[in-house]
């Protein structure tokens, strides 16, 4: 990949992301990276609404995007682009989604916040039967939901994934994880990995204090209390290293080191952060 912006040096390629901090614009980056690409200075990214991405990439305006699903396979059965990669090859049963509340809600309503916990986790279950997808698929086509076409949604989700290329579809079994696996665990490790490539490429600093932190916010005791009440493990899976695509290993008892040892990163920035502080301020 390096090579093919080499090559087409007299102009910066523009790439799509659907928000500065989400899942979509750190996997991009740290796929550019691991090929020698510095996303912030060897091509131009950008932010645009998931459901603009199609007609953005047709008016020429972005060369390529990174995006859930069905964009992808929007742009692909157009015969606009084609998918070089997808998650399960960068990183497999990556976090995505989450349930997010205020502290100062969860506090006044702990009951209400297990509740809600319950329901995500018996909702997931229940799309993680593969015997269910097709009714999943048809509700996510209507206007109320993502409203795109039935054929950009099943690809992946019920049918083999085409990637657009010569290749046939490939059945790929958890290109959509929704439990298994202890899906919705908000493990520590995985918080953790997120908040290195936040601070990796400047985007929020990187908490001195960052057991705190995940403490704070990932509330696996919540976690712990729906699965409980729904006969399911209530513990987090046993901790380790975690290691994407490109062999690097990340080890979450030296998240400093890590970030360190990267070789295409920002100016590391480590802070104290005030968990209690009564302003926030959040980075674009």
């Amino acid at each position: 990949m390096k090579q093919e912006i080499d090559r087409t040096a007299d102009r910066v390629h523009t790439l799509a992301t659907v928000y500065p901090a989400s899942m979509h614009n750190l996997m991009l980056r740290y796929w550019l990276a691991s090929g020698g690409i510095d996303p912030d200075q060897d091509v131009s990214l950008a932010v645009i609404p998931p459901p603009q991405m199609v007609a953005t990439l047709k008016a020429g305006n972005i060369d390529g995007y990174c995006v859930g699903e069905p964009w992808n396979s929007h742009a692909i059965r157009e015969g606009l682009g084609v998918a070089f990669a997808h998650d399960q090859e960068i990183w497999a049963g990556h976090p995505e989604k989450v349930l997010g509340v205020r502290e100062d809600w969860a506090a006044q309503y702990p009951q209400t916040h297990i509740a809600l916990a319950k329901a995500l986790i018996e909702a997931c279950e229940y799309c993680d039967d593969r015997r269910n997808r097709q009714e999943i698929a048809e509700l996510l086509s209507s206007p109320d939901y993502v409203g795109a076409e039935l054929e950009y949604l099943t690809p992946g989700l019920v049918t083999a994934y085409d990637r657009g290329m010569e290749a046939e579809p490939e059945t790929i079994l958890r290109f959509n994880q929704f439990f298994v696996d202890q899906s919705n665990c908000p493990t520590q490790t995985e918080g953790l990995w997120i908040m290195s490539q936040l601070a990796r490429w400047g985007i929020t600093p990187f908490p001195r204090n960052w057991v705190a932190v995940l403490e704070r916010v990932r509330r696996a005791d919540v976690f712990g209390a729906a699965a409980r009440d729904l006969g399911l493990p209530d513990t987090e899976p046993n901790r380790g290293n975690l290691q994407l695509f490109d062999g690097v290993i990340f080890n979450p008892d030296d998240p400093i080191g890590y970030l360190h040892r990267l070789d295409i990163k920002r100016e590391i920035e480590i802070r104290e952060i005030d968990l209690d502080a009564a302003e926030l301020v959040v980075s674009n």
